[in-house]
């Protein structure tokens, strides 16, 4: 697995090895020892995974407290632009986000800590999206940013007429600059 640094500190990029011949692929999507040795303070707990269609945008979603999650997301069908959005306020790049193509085909994991906002937007047809947690999902601690926020400027590749989005997302609130 190749690790990548992104223009904000702590945010990666990982690229696993993919041995591939004329049967298919082969590759190691998460290996607990490899991780640990590099991610020592990261436990993952839990697996989601989601199935959406074109357009549909779901974030920008994070949780605060104890209750903040890191997150290691791939897509294992189709194509996603994925965004981290960093609301860490002691941070130098807080506001400041970094998008990513994530797809079956490129095999790219993006690995968000806590303290970042995340969303993604379904670019192909339909795509599953699959992401591991390392705290259990708490509404009561739950927060967002709506995704088309102008002070954080996001392209999402698409135009606002063909972005979908849940009831619940069309209502949260903009990032506020404190």
């Amino acid at each position: 697995m190749n690790i990548i640094e992104t223009k904000i500190k702590d945010l990666f990029i990982l690229q696993p090895k993919v041995f591939g011949d004329n049967r298919g692929y082969f590759m190691e999507a998460y290996k607990q020892n490899w991780f640990k040795e590099h991610f020592p303070h990261i436990n993952f707990i839990q697996d989601n995974e989601s199935q959406s269609t074109k357009g549909v945008l779901r974030g920008l979603h994070y949780q605060v407290g104890e209750f903040a999650q890191t997150k290691l997301v791939r897509v294992i069908q189709g194509e996603v632009l994925d965004v981290a959005v960093d609301c860490r306020k002691e941070s130098p790049t807080y506001r400041q986000h970094v998008s990513a193509i994530l797809s079956a085909e490129n095999k790219t994991q993006f690995l968000i800590p806590k303290g970042f906002a995340h969303g993604f937007l379904v670019l192909s047809d339909t795509a599953i999206f699959s992401y591991k947690v390392d705290a259990p999902y708490s509404p009561e601690n739950e927060s967002g940013i709506i995704w088309n926020d102008p002070n954080l400027n996001i392209d999402w590749k698409l135009k606002e007429e063909e972005i979908f989005l849940s009831e619940k997302d069309k209502e949260l609130p903009y990032f506020i600059k404190k």
